[in-house]
């Protein structure tokens, strides 16, 4: 009995770790596509890095996180950190600059 408590703690700290796993990716693979998809002249106009460096950045923070396999790791958190302010602060300042600003 004694003995089927790590088995179970080992099992679910692995699905813990894939569910996170995959939800870092999807978020960073939204980060890259919409990145992807921005006009270039609107990274000039908000007053932010260029579109060339946002790719890298963005690219590369999935890049890290396929390759460790891991969004639990010191570099899966650098990379979740640099997409999440890409689309918490860059996204909304791009779709104000080509919409208008939003009625929130």
């Amino acid at each position: 009995m004694v003995d089927a408590a790590p088995l179970f703690f080992e099992g679910v700290r692995s699905s813990i770790d894939n569910a996170l796993l995959v939800v870092a990716l999807i978020i960073e693979a939204f980060a890259f596509i919409n990145c992807l998809t921005q006009r270039s002249d609107s990274f000039g106009a908000i007053g932010t890095l260029s579109k060339g460096l946002w790719l890298v950045m963005t690219g590369g923070a999935l890049f890290v996180t396929v390759l460790s396999l891991s969004a639990l790791s010191l570099l899966g958190f650098i990379a979740l950190t640099v997409a999440a302010v890409y689309l918490l602060d860059v996204r909304p300042a791009l779709r104000d600059a080509a919409d208008g600003p939003s009625s929130w």
